[in-house]
Order: structure tokens, then C-alpha cells, then sequence
């Protein structure tokens, strides 16, 4: 069965939508690709603004490990569009990738426009069609899509729909969430979104964010145990922000103590403010006198501790506490923070929840709502930034694109079998 007489609508322009109509277009379907912004990949660019991190070079298996719970879904899809395959995928566009120190693959040049501005111009040339400025309303009945146009509302029919939505972090760049209603009200199965990699207010005195507000918490390691004994530990840096914690190593923890929190109101975690140096060695260099020293000038000649490691010590303990060495020290190794809630979802990095695998089909087909695939952050899943989230948007929007061949395919041999 020939399939160019085919129309496919794909509903957000990101990296999974974008995967799923370069696979849908070279297949020779004819593809309309739907957006609310009035440009395509905002987030994408927002993500290359430090550096676009594309995927992560380390084992396989390791890899995989990065999606906790929801690996058993992504591990088909991701051995399908492998990390290597998205370096030769970019390498394809003419965008050539290195493979940094910590393992992450980054663009040579490190931006992310170059790779958006060539992936958009092979997508034109093969026959996408973009409609920007689109929001999605839902469906005029059942086999009609609505739209919120400049020109007002518009209906389209399509023989297949791939919803690549996005979760519901930086709303601005187009990621709303709005669509979870839309699919309940036709029964699909979701997860609560929930932020992840993700900040968290600790509620700090006036005079120590005032203070320390912005600056990075270098070369520390953060150590947390729920109650189920999931514990995790890991070296970093940190970010304090005007009421709480930020940063890389933050994120990475995030899934566990944004759940503490939701379980039990709070999660106690640990910093270690000197991890180059054990207990026994603080215990004998704080012992030394320090004779016309103040306490600060203590701190940074015998332990290097200045600016924002001091404040956070002054923060935890009493004035009196300075004196003991062994109090003190102990405090340096272990020092309690005490996180109250996750920041808001729209100002964290990604989102979790939303589609329940469940309640797709393994071509990522919605069980419920025949001929409509989803992709991408929409789905219930969530992954530590350093490639991971990237790669499992282009995997799943690599996966629908397919699914959607396989369904059409399907669909039009039995068709064709009735007649």
C-alpha cells in the first residue's frame, strides 16, 4: 500500500515532534507540523544556551540506568536510536560532536542553533509543512483537530495525529501542560506532572541570602537516604538562590527528594563542604590555636573555607559551636539542610509524569484514541540532565514517527482485505 496519499499531523515542534516527522516524511507521507510559538524548537535553543548537551557517551548499560523506574519502556526505544546513533544522526546534518570530560557529546561549537537551522531547512526541502502560531484546542469531534489561529479557529483532518506537546516546565518557551486536560476528558491514563531537575526552597535568613543569593557552592558532595533506603551520593556543584538550592548536583537528586518531600513534607539532606579532606584531619587542623585570628581568617587558613562555605556554617550552627573543633568539624563533613518544597514546575528544567506508558501501545499508539501517538517530555518519564533527556525526546519521536507507519500500513492492508 502506497502511503503518499497519507496526511500525518504532528502537534509541537521540539526534537521529538521534529524526529517524528523527518521519519513520516521520508517514508513519503505528507506531514503538517503544528505549533503555538511563532517559531519552532524554542526550549531546544533554551537548552543549548550553556552548551547543548545531546546525549552521553558513557556505557550503555549505564546509560540506561539514568531512567530509574521507566528504563523497562525507554530500553527498546532507546537501543533503536542509540547515543551513537544521534551523533551520527547530527553528523548527517553536517554537525560535527566531541565528547567532553564529565562524558557528555556536545556540537563542536557548543550551540544549538546551527543544528536546529540545518535539521529545519532538510525538513522544508522534503516537504514539511509548518503552521506556527497554532495552539491546539483538542478535537472538534472525532476526527477533526481544533486550532487557535491569528485567523481564528480552524479544523483539520489528518489520518494520524503524533502529539509531541512537551511536559510542563518554562511554559514561556511553549510548554504548557494545557494538553493534560484535553486527554483526560478522552480518558487517556496520565501521571500528575511534577517538576524535575529541579530547584528547592530551603527558607534561608534574610541576612544569608541577601548575601550569598547566585553564588556557586563549588566542589561539594550531597549525600541523602529515604525511608525506603534509596539512598544517593554524589560530588558537584551547587547554586544558592535567593530562597534555596540549584544547580547540577541538585537536579540530579531531584526525583528523590522532590518525592521525599511530596511523602513526608521535607528532606534532610547532607553537605560535605570539605570532601578532599577526612574528619580526623579538620579535627587537628581546627585544634591549632588561632592565636589574633578571627574565626573567618581560621576557617580559610587552615581549611580553605571562605565566602559562601563560612556563611553556610554560620547558617547551621550557633556562634559558641565555632569554638568546638570536633563539633565543628563534624558539621564541615555533615552539614544538615533541610529542603521544604521543590520550586514551582514552570521554572524547573524538565517535568515528570504525564502519558502512562500503560496506556499506549509499544508503537506508542494511545489505547483509547486510535491513529494518535505521543512523544517526547508528554510521556511518563523523567531523566538527570546530561544528554539523557534529549536523547529519549529523539528516540520516542524516532519511535512514533515508525509506529505511525506501522499503524497506517496496518490499517490500509486491512482496508484493503475488507474490499
Amino acid at each position: 500500500m502506497s502511503l503518499v496519499d497519507k496526511t500525518v499531523v504532528i502537534i509541537g515542534g521540539g526534537p521529538a515532534g521534529l524526529m517524528a516527522a523527518e521519519v513520516l516524511i521520508h517514508a513519503g507521507v505528507k506531514v503538517e507540523l503544528y505549533d503555538a510559538m511563532p517559531s519552532v524548537g524554542r526550549k531546544f535553543l533554551m537548552a543549548g544556551k550553556g552548551g547543548l548537551n545531546i546525549s552521553h557517551a558513557e556505557a550503555f548499560e549505564t546509560f540506561l540506568s539514568r531512567y530509574g523506574e521507566q528504563r523497562v519502556y525507554l530500553e527498546p526505544i532507546l537501543k533503536h536510536f542509540t547515543p551513537e546513533a544521534v551523533r551520527a544522526w547530527a553528523k548527517n546534518l553536517g554537525i560535527d560532536t566531541f565528547v567532553g570530560s564529565s562524558g557528555r557529546v556536545f556540537p563542536t561549537d557548543m550551540k544549538a542553533a546551527p543544528l536546529l537551522r540545518a535539521w529545519l531547512q532538510r525538513l522544508r526541502r522534503a516537504g514539511v509543512v509548518f503552521h506556527v502560531r497554532h495552539r491546539w484546542l483538542g478535537w472538534h469531534d472525532d476526527s477533526q483537530l481544533c486550532f487557535d489561529t491569528p485567523h481564528g479557529e480552524q479544523v483539520v483532518k489528518a489520518d494520524a495525529v503524533v502529539l509531541a506537546l512537551g511536559g510542563g516546565s518554562w511554559a514561556r518557551l511553549g510548554s504548557t501542560g494545557a494538553w493534560v486536560e484535553v486527554l483526560q476528558q478522552r480518558g487517556v491514563e496520565l501521571a500528575p506532572l511534577k517538576p524535575a531537575n529541579c530547584g528547592f526552597d530551603v527558607g534561608w535568613s534574610e541576612y544569608f541570602s541577601s548575601r550569598f543569593a547566585g553564588q556557586p557552592l563549588k566542589s561539594v558532595t550531597l549525600s541523602f537516604s529515604n525511608a525506603k533506603g534509596v539512598s544517593f551520593f554524589q560530588r558537584g556543584d551547587l547554586i544558592i538562590t535567593k530562597t534555596g538550592i540549584e544547580g547540577g548536583l541538585c537536579y540530579a537528586a531531584s526525583a528523590l527528594l522532590r518525592d521525599n518531600c511530596a511523602e513526608t513534607g521535607s528532606a534532610l539532606l547532607h553537605l560535605d563542604l570539605a570532601p578532599d579532606k577526612d574528619l580526623s584531619s579538620l579535627i587537628t587542623r581546627l585544634s591549632q590555636a588561632r592565636g589574633k585570628d578571627s574565626m573567618a581568617n581560621h576557617l580559610r587558613k587552615r581549611l580553605g573555607i571562605t565566602g559562601v562555605k563560612a556563611g553556610l556554617l554560620r547558617e547551621t550552627i550557633a556562634a559558641t559551636e565555632f569554638n568546638e573543633p570536633i563539633k565543628l568539624a563534624t558539621i564541615i563533613k555533615v552539614l544538615p539542610i533541610t529542603l521544604i518544597a521543590p520550586r514551582p514546575i514552570d521554572e524547573a528544567i524538565s517535568s515528570a509524569g504525564g502519558v502512562k506508558f500503560e496506556a499506549m501501545d509499544e508503537n506508542l499508539m494511545i489505547r483509547v484514541l486510535s491513529g494518535v501517538f505521543c512523544a517526547g517530555e508528554m510521556l511518563d518519564w523523567e531523566a538527570p540532565t546530561g544528554g539523557y533527556l534529549l536523547t529519549a525526546c529523539f528516540a520516542s519521536g524516532r519511535a512514533a514517527g515508525e509506529g505511525v507507519l506501522t499503524w497506517l500500513l496496518k490499517d490500509g492492508n486491512e482496508n484493503s482485505n475488507k474490499t
